[in-house]
């Protein structure tokens, strides 16, 4: 049964342990080349809130 990874780095782990995979080099290339006036780019919440270590 292949499951949803969230958070793995290596790509190799991804393989070996049978996880989904989505490339979205194109859909960034395309986004890009778009030249839209305004992007919405959303975040999960709490992302990115602590700022000292």
């Amino acid at each position: 049964m292949r499951t949803v990874s969230i958070g793995k780095q290596n790509f190799a782990s991804l393989r070996e342990k049978n996880c989904f995979y989505v490339d979205k080099t194109t859909f960034i290339k395309e986004w890009w080349e778009s030249e839209d006036d305004t992007t919405l780019i959303t975040r999960p919440r709490r992302f990115g809130k602590r700022l000292c270590l």
